[in-house]
């Protein structure tokens, strides 16, 4: 049982290197690689095609959909190690594999969002030109974010920009290490639950 599971989490892990080798590479547009990039394709396509139907997973020029089916993987990989590594499995480690696969990919989202807040910070800091492509798609991701974030901080109040922005990534950083801090401590009660 063992053998079999220690060789499907490296089975997962080497799929997973692919997907993102796939993903990489699809940022050049345009460049030919060749018969190896064709299997690589060939591959991962499907897989990939599957979470890019799946609604919700897209906004603007952002396409969550292959980390999402990253995720799901990463996920994968954690219980088979989990298994190999026990020899069983329980509900409690099902869950707290889950649990941790799931606040890792929150954990990536809300540091992505905070980045992009960040960037948006020192660009008005710094009186940047926002006019440029770039900032076309800061501002796409960083908009509607600064808008919910700051109808919950502030309700129907108007707050000024520079006040928005600074609450807005105050706020993720403590819904960041608090959500950090809050799932470790479900981890380890999730792990001691019996059979």
């Amino acid at each position: 049982m063992r053998v079999v599971m220690n060789l499907l989490a490296g089975l997962t892990g080497l799929y997973t290197i692919l997907i993102f080798i796939r993903v990489m590479l699809s940022w050049f547009s345009g460049v030919r690689y060749g018969k190896p990039a064709e299997i690589l394709c060939r591959v991962t396509d499907p897989y990939l095609n599957f979470w890019r139907g799946i609604p919700g997973l897209r906004a603007g020029f952002l396409d969550l959909s292959p980390v999402a089916g990253m995720a799901l993987l990463s996920l994968a990989q954690n219980i088979f190690s989990t298994v190999a590594n026990y020899g069983r499995i329980s509900l409690g480690i099902i869950l707290a594999v889950t649990l941790s696969a799931l606040w890792s990919a929150a954990s990536f989202i809300l540091g992505f969002f905070i980045v992009i807040l960040v960037l948006r910070f020192v660009a008005y800091m710094t009186n940047r030109n926002i006019y440029g492509a770039f900032w076309r798609i800061i501002d796409t991701i960083s908009q509607p974010l600064l808008y919910r974030v700051n109808r919950i901080i502030f309700g129907r109040r108007l707050v000024n920009y520079l006040s928005g922005i600074i609450a807005a990534i105050l706020a993720l950083l403590a819904l960041r290490v608090g959500g950090g801090f809050a799932v470790r401590l479900l981890l380890s009660l999730l792990a001691r639950l019996p059979v």
